[in-house]
């Protein structure tokens, strides 16, 4: 349970999380047809499997990078080879779709006086971007990449850069993700984690260390008391 009153500052992975990577399947449909989904899939396993490399094998916490190389692998196994098409799956982590829950979430956090931040393996560019793009950043007070730790989620000097940010005590955190390993990670170096289920999937062993669950961001006020 999240200890009510607790929560000054509220952390958000991005990707899956605020981000709907899902919506990426009906653009490019038209594209890909039916492979849409497959190759999607596909790339965003490979492109966390390659973050989740010993940090002495992946010497660069440069998400932009490690998502080019997911990519042409995808594309690779699909027997891809269109420079084109590259560069506009490449170009939508820019300009993601955002749940439709989330800015109306996170300005009634903002309003009761919680902070809110983006905690992601994103590159800062990218996050930039796709903040501006969905007109988010009214509704956030600080964006946190994993380039500023040098290593990626979930080493735990990446969620240390939240306790050096807003000066605060891990569990006056509140870190919400739908990545049961980022819940994980996070948990362990003492949040307080909301782990969030939009599609209702079956409980895994992980998330360990959750604090609570929720289907929408909607949900999360209230379970902070606000």
């Amino acid at each position: 349970m999240i200890t009510p009153g607790s929560v000054r500052v509220c952390v958000f992975d991005a990707y899956g999380t605020l981000m709907d990577l899902s919506a990426m399947v009906e653009r490019f449909r038209p594209d890909l047809g039916d492979r849409a989904e497959p190759l999607l899939k596909l790339w965003r396993k490979r492109q966390l499997e390659i973050s989740w490399l010993p940090p002495q094998v992946v010497t660069k916490a440069d998400f932009w990078l490690v998502t080019g190389e997911a990519l042409d692998e995808a594309m690779a196994h699909f027997g891809l080879d269109d420079s084109a098409l590259h560069t506009r799956l490449m170009r939508a982590w820019l300009e993601p779709a955002m749940y439709p829950d989330v800015a109306s979430s996170l300005l009634r956090l903002r309003a009761a006086g919680i902070k809110t931040a983006i905690l992601s393996n994103g590159t800062r560019q990218m996050l930039d971007e796709g903040v501006r793009a969905a007109g988010l950043g009214p509704a956030l007070d600080a964006l946190l990449s994993v380039e500023q730790a040098g290593v990626f989620k979930p080493e735990p000097a990446v969620y240390k850069l939240v306790n050096d940010r807003f000066q605060v005590s891990p569990q006056s955190v509140c870190f919400v993700s739908g990545n049961a390993w980022d819940v994980h990670g996070a948990a362990r170096s003492g949040f307080q984690v909301v782990w969030i289920n939009r599609t209702g999937a079956r409980a895994e062993n992980l998330p360990r260390g959750t604090a609570a669950t929720i289907a929408t961001l909607a949900d999360l006020p209230a379970l902070l008391g606000v």
